[in-house]
């Protein structure tokens, strides 16, 4: 059998991952389209190639597209690495996002101007949501005023079975059971609209902060 001395075998070694190198940008061209025209680049040892597509030496840096007038008519940027094409794209999807954004926060913009152009119309609507949940909370109070005024009743009916009100009638039992069952669920609806008022004047305090902002912005220089 021949021997191959170690320089021999250097060789041949620098050779196959030369061409492997090579096979690997020629294939990575080779999934993008072509875009017609003059390629031209510099590549890492300083030589300026040129080529009708684009040029498997430059494939980890950028390459020019040139018009047959010499003007660029495009710009391929350097082959990434799949490590490389997930951080691009995640980069692409975040500035999306931000521009989706600022989109988003010019139409809320657009339109609280629209819906409130002065300070006067956005109290008024504060005031007249504020004004429909206290109508409801007063309804509500009613209702428990009712319900106390039924238990005083029930109360003076259960009087006779003190000492034992298992020995009152099942009407009565059962009509002091739903009262007090209407009184928890009327106290609990209370302060649910008791949390809703304050909500509300969370939000048309958030606007109101904003659309002073935008009223001074859109308010004309003297």
């Amino acid at each position: 059998m021949r021997k191959v001395n170690g320089r021999a075998r250097g060789g041949v070694a620098g050779v196959a991952i030369g061409l492997a190198l090579w096979a690997v940008g020629v294939a990575a061209h080779a999934q993008s389209p072509i875009i017609p025209g003059v390629y031209t680049c510099t590549d890492a040892k300083g030589r300026k190639l040129t080529s009708d597509r684009p040029i498997p030496e430059c494939t980890d840096r950028e390459q020019k597209v040139l018009n047959p007038s010499g003007t660029v008519r495009a710009k391929v940027g350097p082959t990434l690495t799949p490590m490389e094409k997930a951080e691009q794209e995640q980069k692409e999807k975040r500035e999306i996002e931000e521009r989706n954004k600022t989109l988003d926060e010019r139409r809320r913009d657009r339109a609280l101007l629209t819906r409130y152009p002065n300070k006067e119309v956005h109290d008024g609507e504060r005031r007249e949501a504020l004004a429909q949940i206290t109508v409801v909370i007063q309804a509500a109070k009613n209702r428990l005023t009712e319900l106390a005024r039924q238990r005083v009743a029930i109360d003076e009916e259960m009087e006779f079975y003190k000492k034992d009100p298992i020995k009152a009638p099942a009407y009565v039992r059962r009509q002091l059971e739903e009262n007090i069952q209407s009184q928890t669920v009327q106290k609990r609806f209370i302060d649910e609209q008791e949390s809703e008022i304050r909500r509300v004047n969370v939000r048309f305090d958030d606007e109101l902060t904003r659309l002073r902002q935008l009223w001074t912005l859109n308010t004309p220089a003297r």
